[in-house]
């Protein structure tokens, strides 16, 4: 009776446990912070959100082949009015107490039924999971007049793991919901400062919407106030770079988008934008004349010129003009001026960040990059490295000008979009996809990793936690996914800070173990714990600056046009110690794990081909 007794109680004890370990895991992950784009515009917002919205949901079928419901709306709905919040002077909700508020805009929101695809995968312990979610948003005025309707589409894909219970049914969905739901909020922020900051066309046509205040402007974009072409056709030109700085920089992603309204009873037709400005600038673009098609009355159309900017580019002061014409190329209305500054090179700018043309005909479309750089995380206690999406983007620059990779063999992931998640999907199901026997793959991580007392290393991802094995990315797991491509050469790069776990810091540990054997090639910037160094003068981490200038053919001792893998592990093993006793007064060594002797056929892999050869003795 006594045993039977003790069982039942280890039963309960073991159902306790699981379902304790199941709302801590689940409590371990926070939603992705929505970004921050500048101060509130200054207007009163409605938010009328559809009623199916809140009873939005889809359902799947769990690890026990269960039908189970995933409720959508809620979610989306608070994401949404946290999101409006963030970007406007005050937000009224119908049915809240500040529902009798007249609002100067109002917006409605419709979620579309979403889509959620779930497949069982017994080959990595996860399941691959796909969740769409498209929403309708539209805009009007005080007086109920439409100012513009926008589509909102957020796709993300996510391995999901299993809950910690007894049975091991569900997944764990919540991450994945909160992530699209942020992307979502995310577009709608964007999409509602694009059109009503810092000028909108109701606005010009005398509506009470206020222009944004001077701090709005240079937050949202360099934009031109709103010009009425006629009293019944008004358009908006807005210029917006890649990073938000309002500064045009080399090797940059620019759009200037145009929103155009028609405020008339009729439709209006036969119309084109035209962009003019610098020739070297306007040089970059695809097409500088966009038509604008039929719009309806009451309608509003947005047309979007995009271009990257040439890597290198004089400075300058640039303007870009956008002015609506009629389709015989007819001037129908003032054009908007869009001020613009070209980046000055900095005077501490090293030649690593002029990247040269690469020699001609080197084509490799077999070899792969994944590069990773953490400049932030999500919890700021977390030390960030200054350069290290700098690095990330440099260094996948360089291999597919260098390197001969095309664009799309490269997958480069920075800060926010560097989640555990991001870093899963390349490592198992993009790199997988697309690897052949002979391919060559490199993976560089810029960033922070953390040790445990076994020496077992973890790298932090975006939404990592020094306190949480869950929300770090085991380099072993990473090593086995790479080790699972059966490629012809792996190289793993790591340049960032190694930490030991938080709790042992004060005890002894055991040293990092990088993966001294197996298939993969090891380049680590540092030996042991601590910190690899950053120079505010060369704008990157020392060990990842003397690597590209060896990428650049300073590590060709040969001189036979081909940089490889020993040539460039002895080059930054010769130069990154001395510049760091020389420069910081400090000692960096970094290590090439296994240890590659002759004649192992990794030495001999080439990464690089640069058209020319800089002397290799420069300091």
């Amino acid at each position: 009776m006594k045993t039977h007794r003790s069982l039942i109680v280890g039963m309960l004890l073991i159902h306790l446990l699981a379902s304790a370990g199941c709302d801590t895991i689940k409590s371990r992950f926070s939603r992705q912070a929505l970004p921050d784009l500048g101060p509130p515009i200054p207007l009163t917002a409605q938010m009328d959100l559809d009623p199916s919205m809140a009873k939005a949901k889809t359902e799947y079928l769990d690890n026990c082949s269960r039908i189970h419901p995933f409720s959508i709306g809620p979610t989306v709905e608070d994401t949404l009015i946290q999101a409006a919040h963030q970007t406007f002077r005050s937000v009224v909700i119908p049915g809240s107490q500040a529902a009798g508020a007249k609002p100067d805009v109002t917006i409605r929101v419709r979620l579309l039924d979403p889509r959620f695809k779930l497949q069982s995968d017994a080959l990595y312990d996860r399941a691959p999971a796909e969740l769409s979610l498209d929403a309708l948003v539209e805009f009007l005025d005080a007086s109920g007049a439409p100012l513009g309707e926008r589509p909102l589409q957020a796709t993300r894909k996510e391995r999901l793991q299993l809950e910690l219970t007894q049975q091991r049914c569900d997944y764990i969905v919540d991450p994945l919901l909160q992530d699209t739901a942020t992307m979502l909020a995310t577009q709608f922020m964007q999409e509602a400062r694009v059109l009503l900051a810092p000028a909108t066309p109701a606005a010009a046509a005398g509506s009470s919407i206020a222009p944004a205040d001077t701090a709005a402007k240079a937050a949202a974009a360099a934009t031109a106030p709103a010009v009425a072409t006629s009293p019944s056709l008004l358009f908006k030109a807005t210029l917006l770079d890649e990073n938000g700085n309002l500064i045009l920089e080399g090797g940059e992603r620019i759009r200037v988008r145009v929103d155009v309204v028609n405020t008339a009873s009729q439709a209006a037709q036969d119309m084109a934008v035209r962009l003019t400005g610098p020739p070297a600038l306007i040089a970059q673009f695809p097409a500088t004349t966009l038509p604008t098609g039929t719009i309806a009355p009451g309608g509003s159309k947005s047309l979007e010129f995009i271009a990257t900017l040439p890597q290198s580019l004089p400075p300058q002061q640039a303007q870009f003009q956008v002015t609506l014409i009629s389709g015989t190329g007819q001037q129908i209305s003032p054009p908007q001026t869009l001020q613009a500054s070209v980046q000055t090179p900095d005077a501490h700018t090293d030649d690593v960040d002029h990247i040269p043309a690469g020699a001609t005909g080197i084509q490799r479309p077999g070899d792969y990059l994944l590069a990773i750089g953490l400049s932030s995380y999500r919890e700021q206690e977390i030390g960030a490295r200054k350069y290290a999406t700098l690095d990330a983007e440099t260094v996948a620059t360089y291999f597919q000008t260098l390197g001969g990779l095309p664009q799309n063999n490269v997958r480069l992931l920075r800060d926010w979009s560097a989640l555990r998640p991001d870093i899963e999907e390349a490592l198992l199901d993009w790199l997988p996809s697309k690897i052949t026997k002979d391919s060559m793959v490199m993976v560089y991580f810029a960033g922070q990793a953390i040790v445990a007392p076994s020496g077992e290393i973890f790298l932090i991802p975006y939404d990592g936690s020094t306190g949480s094995a869950t929300r770090l990315y085991p380099l072993k797991d990473l090593e086995t996914a790479l080790g699972r491509l059966k490629a012809k050469q792996v190289l793993f790069v790591f340049d960032g800070t190694v930490l030991k776990n938080g709790s042992e810091a004060r005890t002894k540990a055991a040293p990092p173990k990088w993966g001294a054997t197996g298939s993969v090639v090891h380049m680590i910037s540092a030996t042991g714990f601590g910190k690899s160094l950053e120079s505010d003068t060369l704008h990157h981490g020392l060990f990842t600056y003397y690597l590209l200038r060896g990428l650049r053919g300073e590590a060709d001792v040969n001189r036979n046009g081909e940089v490889t893998i020993g040539e460039v592990s002895a080059y930054v093993n010769r130069k990154v110690p001395a510049a760091a006793r020389s420069t910081f007064k400090q000692e960096q060594q970094p290590q090439i794990l296994p240890v590659l002797r002759v004649p192992d056929k990794s030495l001999d892999t080439v990464l690089t081909k640069p058209p020319t050869i800089p002397a290799a003795d420069q300091p």
